[in-house]
């Protein structure tokens, strides 16, 4: 259905939690390395679940190498630094929904690129939202609006 982009994830138990939520949107779990943990790592496993091993999961050594492999497809940054909002794009099946790493975010470079492409979660009273909430947020209104 969708696309969840993780790059340089770096808390395993947000990846497991981000990896049930791609399991049930059908969408594909897409992680850009380096990663913070072994793909193998207790608490990731944990957090999936026995559903771990069912994530559409791919892994990538960049992103530049995912968005050339994808280089028809929509591509939509997750950050505080925009002001655009998310509610306010129509998606669509295969749309690419990029997420930076828990502490730093994405690369203010990646984010200048691609500024008519990023996205926020508005927010008050706080920095930001936990990576897995922030992820269920974009997918399940990226659900609703195809009714799915």
């Amino acid at each position: 259905m969708f696309n969840v982009v993780l790059v340089e994830p770096e808390i395993p138990p947000n990846t497991g939690n981000v990896g049930r939520l791609c399991l049930a949107t059908r969408s594909t779990l897409h992680l850009v390395e380096p990663l913070g943990f072994s793909i193998n790592h207790r608490q990731l496993k944990r957090a999936g679940l026995d559903y771990w091993e069912e994530v559409d999961l791919r892994k990538w050594s960049s992103l530049e190498a995912l968005q050339a492999a994808n280089a028809a497809a929509r591509f939509f940054y997750i950050t505080t630094k925009s002001s655009r909002p998310y509610f306010q794009v129509r998606f669509e099946p295969g749309d690419f929904f990029v997420f930076g790493r828990e502490t730093k975010g994405l690369p203010e470079t990646l984010l200048h690129r691609n500024n008519e492409s990023c996205l926020t979660i508005p927010m008050e009273g706080t920095r930001s939202l936990n990576l897995a909430t922030a992820v269920a947020i974009i997918l399940f209104e990226a659900m609703r609006q195809l009714r799915c």
